[in-house]
C-alpha cells in the first residue's frame, strides 16, 4: 500500500475539515486507500487542539499531551504497512481523563497540584488494553478535581492544575457537564477520534449529555478499575465517550476484559462480548419495551428548554415501533440519599492508591492531601475541601455500622429491589430517561447506561439515556444506535479561530 499522506503533511485542507467529525470507520478507510496515516491523524489534532482548545475560543479540555503520541503513530503506521492493521482502533488517537494512569512521560494527576508531579509506575489495565488495541494514546483530558469528591461547590469541570473546562458549543455560558468534562468536550470539539471518562455517579453520561456527544457508563466490573484514581470500590468504572455509538461501541468491546488484579472483573467473564458492534441495529427499537420514570423529571436542568426535547424523543421512540410505558412510583424514590458509602469508601481507596504513589510526590494518604491543600490555600481551596475533610473522619476500614448499613440497603434497593424489580414487572428492556436525570438510581446499582444525543435547546443540548440490568450493555447499545440511525441528531460546535470566550 502506498501512503499518500495528504492532509497536514501535503498542506491539503480536506482532512483538515473532515476530520472533527471523522468516526472511526472513515478514519480506518482514509488510512487504508492512503488518504491519511495515523501520523497525519495525530498532527491535524494537535494543529485543533493548539488553535482551538489552547487559544482561539480556549476551551481548556486537553490537560496534557503525550510527548510520544506521534512516534506511537508513526510505529502503528509502519506496522500496518507490514502486517496489516491490529483492529478498528490500529492508528487511532484516543484522549484519557487524567485519573487514568500511563507508564509514560504523562503525569496523572486527578486534576490537583497535588499530584502534579505523579509519574504512574504501570499502565491501567484498560490503557495496556488499549494499547494492545493499536490505539494511539494523544494526552490526557482536563476534569473536576478529584472527579468532584473534593467540595461541595466547586464547578463541573475545574481542576487546580488545569483550570475550567469549558462548552465547545458556547465557551463560557453552557456547562461543560462533569467530572469527565475534558475528556467529552474534548470529543465534542474534535480533538481526538474519542475519549475514556470515568463515572462514579452521572461523570460520563452527564457531560456526554452536556456536549451532544455518546458516553457509555458500562457495568462495574466490566471495565477494570486497575490504575484508576479512585472515589468507590462500588460505583466507580471507566468507560467510553464518543461521537457515534458505534465508535463508543469500539472503544468499549477493546476496553472490557478480565483483569487478574481486579476482582470486579471476574464476574464479567462470558457476560463482555469481543465485539459490540455486531448487536447494533437500526430497527432495534421495533417491539422495544421502555419504562419512564416520570417521577425524576422535576430533575432534569433548564425544564423549560430540555424537557421539550425529551418528550419528543420519547413520541420518536413511539413512532420507531417502542412501546413507551411510564413508571409513576419507583421502589424506594423517596429514600433519602446516603451519602456515607461514598464518604467512606473514597479514605479507603484513595489511601490504597496514593500509598503506591513515589516517595517524591508530597501526598501518600487523603489526610496528606488534605494538609497540602490548606498549605497552599490560594491555589487550592477556591472552593474549600469538605468532602475530603468528611471522608477523612471516617474510620477508613469500612467498618463502621453505618457504612455497612448503607452499602447493603443501596444494594438490595438499587439492584435486586430497584432496576431489576422494575425491569421484570413491567417487562422493560430498558428505562429511558433525560440526560442525567435519572443516572444515579443505575449508578448505585453499578449498572449500564448509554447516553445519545436528542436535540439541541437555548440551554444546551441534551442526551437520551437508556439503562438497564447488569452486563446489558449489548442491548442499550443496540436501542441507542437505532435511535441514532434514526434521528442524527448531533450538531458539530461551530468553532472559530482566534474567537474569545
Amino acid at each position: 500500500m502506498q501512503i499518500k499522506d495528504k492532509g497536514v503533511i501535503e498542506g491539503s485542507p480536506d482532512w483538515d475539515k473532515r476530520l472533527p467529525e471523522a468516526t472511526i470507520a472513515e478514519l480506518q478507510e482514509a488510512m487504508e486507500n492512503g488518504e491519511l496515516t495515523s501520523r497525519s491523524i495525530v498532527l491535524i489534532y494537535m494543529k485543533r487542539i493548539a488553535e482551538l482548545d489552547q487559544a482561539g475560543p480556549r476551551i481548556n479540555s486537553v490537560l496534557e499531551i503525550n510527548p510520544d503520541a506521534l512516534h506511537a503513530a508513526e510505529a502503528m503506521d509502519a506496522e500496518r504497512r507490514r502486517k496489516g492493521p491490529r483492529g478498528p482502533l490500529h492508528g487511532i488517537p484516543v484522549l484519557l481523563k487524567d485519573n487514568i494512569d500511563t507508564a509514560d512521560s504523562m503525569h496523572t494527576s486527578a486534576g490537583s497540584l497535588a499530584l502534579a508531579n505523579h509519574y504512574a509506575a504501570d499502565d491501567a489495565y484498560l490503557v495496556l488494553r488499549l494499547r494492545a488495541a493499536g490505539a494511539v494514546i494523544l494526552g490526557k483530558a482536563n476534569m473536576t478535581e478529584w472527579a468532584n469528591f473534593m467540595a461541595d461547590d466547586m464547578p463541573m469541570g475545574y481542576s487546580s492544575r488545569g483550570g475550567q473546562v469549558l462548552n465547545p458549543y458556547k465557551p463560557g455560558t453552557h456547562i461543560a457537564g462533569g467530572s469527565s468534562s475534558g475528556s467529552a468536550a474534548a470529543v465534542n470539539a474534535g480533538f481526538a477520534a474519542a475519549a475514556v471518562g470515568t463515572e462514579t455517579n452521572g461523570s460520563i453520561i452527564n457531560p456526554a449529555s452536556w456536549n451532544g456527544v455518546v458516553g457509555m457508563k458500562p457495568t462495574v466490573g466490566l471495565i477494570s478499575r486497575s490504575g484508576i484514581i479512585p472515589i468507590s470500590f462500588s460505583q466507580d468504572t471507566p468507560g467510553p465517550i464518543a461521537r457515534t455509538v458505534t465508535d463508543a461501541a469500539l472503544l468499549l468491546g477493546a476496553m472490557a476484559g478480565v483483569d487478574e488484579l481486579d476482582p470486579a472483573t471476574w464476574a464479567s467473564e462470558g457476560a463482555a462480548p469481543h465485539d459490540y458492534t455486531a448487536y447494533l441495529d437500526a430497527e432495534g427499537l421495533r417491539g422495544a419495551r421502555l419504562g419512564v420514570p416520570v417521577f425524576f423529571d422535576k430533575f432534569v436542568s433548564d425544564p423549560e428548554h430540555r424537557l421539550p426535547l425529551f418528550r419528543e424523543a420519547l413520541d420518536t421512540l413511539r413512532l420507531m415501533g417502542a412501546e413507551v410505558v411510564e413508571i409513576e412510583q419507583f421502589p424506594y424514590q423517596d429514600e433519602p440519599y446516603r451519602p456515607e458509602v461514598l464518604t467512606h469508601e473514597f479514605k479507603a481507596a484513595l489511601n490504597a492508591y496514593l500509598s503506591g504513589v513515589a516517595a517524591h510526590v508530597p501526598v501518600h494518604s487523603l489526610a496528606d492531601v488534605i494538609d497540602f491543600n490548606k498549605r497552599n490555600e490560594k491555589a487550592m481551596l477556591r472552593y474549600g475541601q469538605a468532602r475530603m475533610e468528611a471522608a477523612e473522619a471516617t474510620g477508613g476500614l469500612l467498618t463502621n455500622p453505618a457504612y455497612l448499613r448503607a452499602r447493603a440497603l443501596d444494594i438490595e434497593q438499587t439492584q435486586s429491589g430497584g432496576m431489576d424489580r422494575v425491569l421484570r414487572e413491567y417487562r422493560l428492556d430498558a428505562i429511558v430517561s433525560a440526560g442525567s436525570s435519572f443516572i444515579h438510581i443505575p449508578a448505585i446499582a453499578g449498572y449500564p447506561s448509554v447516553t445519545v444525543p436528542c436535540g439541541m435547546s437555548e440551554a444546551g443540548p441534551l442526551g437520551l439515556t437508556f439503562s438497564g440490568t447488569a452486563f446489558s450493555e449489548p442491548q442499550l447499545l443496540k436501542l441507542a444506535y437505532s435511535y441514532e440511525q434514526a434521528n442524527k441528531l448531533r450538531q458539530p460546535p461551530k468553532l472559530e479561530r482566534g474567537a474569545s470566550a
